[in-house]
């Protein structure tokens, strides 16, 4: 593991800290241009016009390359195939809806390619759990023929909070989910169990919602008594925290100043033994 990136179980490079895209519209290019030259190397998006200009990001990649010599190769680009209970049936859709599930999978994967300009994915998410194992597994099956025709990395899941599920999965998968991507807050236990299995199976779980979420944690006396130690901010304890028990979080700040403070915290030591476990508290572990 090195500063700012990991080994996933595909073999492959991602970074430690993600810039998430979600409800940037019309700012996205200018934001995910921001986010890169600030030093962030991973960009979330969404073939899910409801939440995402996933063909605004393209855009940014190729401002990226042509203005600032920042090539899609030194990027790590994860986007998501979102079913149809997840997409705004007055927006385009991004696929036909009246074909079947493994075609709705293949038409999102190449109007993803097409938005994004770019011939691979590095990390492809099923934006969700489908309303059945089986139908989770179709779209899944479908996601691994991608890996098998070196179009797509590594796959994984958003938004799945059931550990059985999960379980079942990664036991039906060919290509073992690489990521866990979900909401990391206390209505969920801070997905504990979830989180332990992903440690045992050498899956990363990506918090999103991560600041947003958790008010009462940023507002605690430890994380403040932290960030004073460090001339730092309690946003910036809690991240480091989060990598320090080997969480990817994702940060969709639009803020340049954050931007630049989340990139300085993968360069920090890590927090002491002691203040991590006290830290550990807070979300149950």
């Amino acid at each position: 593991m090195s500063a700012t990136s990991v080994t996933t179980n595909a073999g492959i490079q991602m970074p430690r800290l993600i810039y998430g895209t979600a409800w940037k519209k019309e700012a996205t290019v200018q934001l995910v241009v921001k986010a890169v030259l600030n030093g962030f190397r991973g960009i979330d998006t969404a073939c899910q016009p409801k939440h995402y200009r996933e063909d605004l990001v393209g855009q940014a990649l190729k401002e990226l390359q042509t203005k600032h010599n920042i090539s899609r190769k030194d990027l790590f680009i994860q986007t998501k195939f979102t079913s149809l209970d997840g997409q705004d049936r007055t927006k385009p859709l991004p696929y036909d809806p009246r074909v079947p599930l493994s075609t709705q999978v293949r038409q999102s994967f190449a109007t993803s390619l097409q938005n994004l300009q770019i011939d691979y994915i590095d990390s492809l998410v099923l934006h969700g759990p489908e309303r059945t194992h089986e139908k989770t597994m179709e779209v899944y099956r479908e996601c691994e023929k991608f890996v098998d025709e070196g179009r797509v990395k590594q796959l994984g899941i958003s938004n799945l909070y059931d550990i059985t599920s999960l379980r079942k999965l990664y036991d039906d998968a060919r290509h073992k989910p690489s990521v866990v991507q979900n909401r990391f807050y206390e209505e969920t236990n801070f997905d504990h169990e979830i989180r332990q299995f992903c440690r045992e199976k050498n899956i990363f779980y990506q918090s999103f919602w991560t600041l947003t979420a958790n008010p009462n944690i940023l507002a605690h006396s430890l994380v403040k008594q932290l960030a004073q130690e460090r001339h730092g901010t309690p946003a910036q304890i809690f991240f480091r925290f989060l990598l320090d028990i080997g969480l990817t979080p994702l940060t969709g700040t639009t803020d340049e100043t954050h931007m630049k403070e989340d990139i300085q915290v993968l360069h920090w030591h890590s927090l002491d033994h002691e203040s991590v476990n006290k830290l550990k508290r807070l979300i149950g572990d």
